[in-house]
């Protein structure tokens, strides 16, 4: 068994190595044709003079613009920089790397082409009609990492008023995965979702999404406790009432949730809770062991804050959690949201959806758990791994198979198609990426550590 000092410096490894190798490559994303050029009398096709000829036949049918383009494969990752990871307010710069790994994944694990757009918007109105402005290039858009209250205006908003699947990463992929890995949790630990006491810690853009789908997948809102910054949710949070047009969603746990009235902080909140569920500032004293150990048996917790947990695994294992999940890679049971997205707008991306909805993220969710029960559920793995192909194309049948039956899917197919399709093209992207390193086309970093 590690000790503590390994499993800090372990932690600590994946920022030293970020810090050599962005420089090393000046980025993670290009571009790269996908068409052949076998001379140069070739861009007399895929330029002028022949492009006019698609052009034409978009104008007089505008779908066909998914025919000719990469639309249909192509979204968006739009972000204001005004809330990075745990990070804050650093502005559109500073949250580009994240947008560029954000694109990776998107293409590494589902095959979708991400193009990363940091805007130097603050309004919430500009942010939106600026979006609204890219509707004609892309298939779908991935907001991401923009601050309450106005990633909920600016996304609802989007969703209401465009053509084109809008998801904010944050809110919905974070309550799919997060709902995924709390299914199995349960049938490891043998407690029933209608009948758990929940801890919601910190009650941003994650823990609001968390919150809806959770009370759509049957758990009483009455047993759970929420904590924001400020302390525990009840009809006596004054602030909170006071603000409840900007704050609706936080007024409304507020008045369904905490059905015994508890008062205090986030010591309160977890005392006999089954569950923490925490998507607060970045740990590792965020929560402290002695507030787990008052838990109650076989206790669950989520400590997802990035990039530091709001306990250290071994800290709340220690306590007395018996299953304990992050976000991060480099410990047991992530519960990241790069299990949910990439896979969503697959499927999305692959029916031509309208719109993702929360059915089609639930749906995606149940898959996923479904994924990780197959290889055999217990206390350290109640989530797939993001390296298994067959987990992205899977959770895409399920969100496209969802979406056909909800009427908003502008193509039909079958869930053989689906999967097959969707498989073959993960599997391109992995490949192509292999290959480019096999010639030396990406330089080698050296041995992986």
């Amino acid at each position: 068994m590690p000790s503590k000092e390994e499993l800090l410096a372990k932690a600590k490894k994946p920022g030293e190595d970020a810090m050599r190798l962005h420089p090393f490559y000046k980025g993670k994303v290009q571009v790269l044709p996908k068409c052949p050029i076998r001379n140069f009398g070739d861009f007399a096709i895929w330029y002028t003079p022949g492009v006019a000829a698609p052009c034409r036949a978009i104008e007089a049918e505008p779908d066909l613009v998914y025919e000719h383009t990469n639309k249909g494969n192509c979204i968006a990752i739009v972000s204001d920089g005004s809330r990075v990871l745990g990070l804050g307010d650093i502005g559109p710069e500073a949250g580009l790397p994240v947008m560029e790994g954000k694109a990776l994944l998107f293409k590494y694990l589902g095959g979708v082409d991400g193009v990363p757009l940091c805007l130097d918007v603050k309004d919430p109105e500009e942010l939106i009609r600026t979006v609204q402005c890219l509707q004609p290039s892309f298939g779908g858009i991935n907001l991401e990492d923009i601050a309450q209250p106005k990633c909920f205006r600016v996304l609802d908003t989007l969703r209401n008023t465009m053509k084109i699947p809008v998801w904010h990463d944050d809110q919905q992929g974070t309550a799919t995965v997060l709902l995924a890995g709390l299914l199995n949790a349960l049938a490891v630990v043998g407690k029933a979702i209608g009948k758990i006491k929940i801890a919601m810690i910190g009650m941003g853009a994650a823990n609001v999404a968390t919150y809806r789908v959770l009370k759509a997948c049957g758990v009483d809102p009455r047993g759970i406790v929420a904590c924001d910054i400020e302390g525990v949710l009840h009809r006596g949070r004054r602030d909170v009432e006071e603000q409840q047009e900007e704050y609706a969603d936080k007024w409304r746990v507020c008045l369904e949730t905490n059905g015994e009235g508890v008062v205090g902080g986030i010591r309160e909140a977890l005392q006999g809770a089954d569950v923490c569920v925490a998507f607060s500032a970045p740990g590792p004293d965020i929560i402290r062991p002695e507030w787990v150990k008052a838990m109650a048996g076989n206790a669950v917790v989520f400590a997802c804050a990035n990039p530091i947990p709001e306990i250290w695994p071994w800290e709340a294992r220690e306590a007395g959690a018996r299953i304990v999940a992050t976000g991060r890679s480099d410990f047991p049971n992530q519960v990241n949201n790069s299990l949910g997205f990439p896979g969503i707008f697959r499927g999305a991306l692959d029916v031509r959806a309208r719109s993702i909805t929360d059915e089609m993220a639930i749906a995606a969710a149940k898959e996923l758990a479904r994924c990780a029960e197959e290889h055999g559920l217990h206390e350290e793995n109640i989530a797939p791994k993001m390296d298994e192909p067959e987990v992205a194309a899977r959770v895409a049948v399920a969100t496209a198979m969802t979406a056909q039956e909800q009427g908003i899917a502008r193509l039909v197919k079958t869930r053989e198609q689906l999967h097959d399709d969707a498989l073959k093209t993960v599997r391109a992207a992995r490949e192509a990426t292999q290959l480019l390193m096999r010639e030396g086309l990406i330089a080698s970093p050296g041995p992986a550590s």
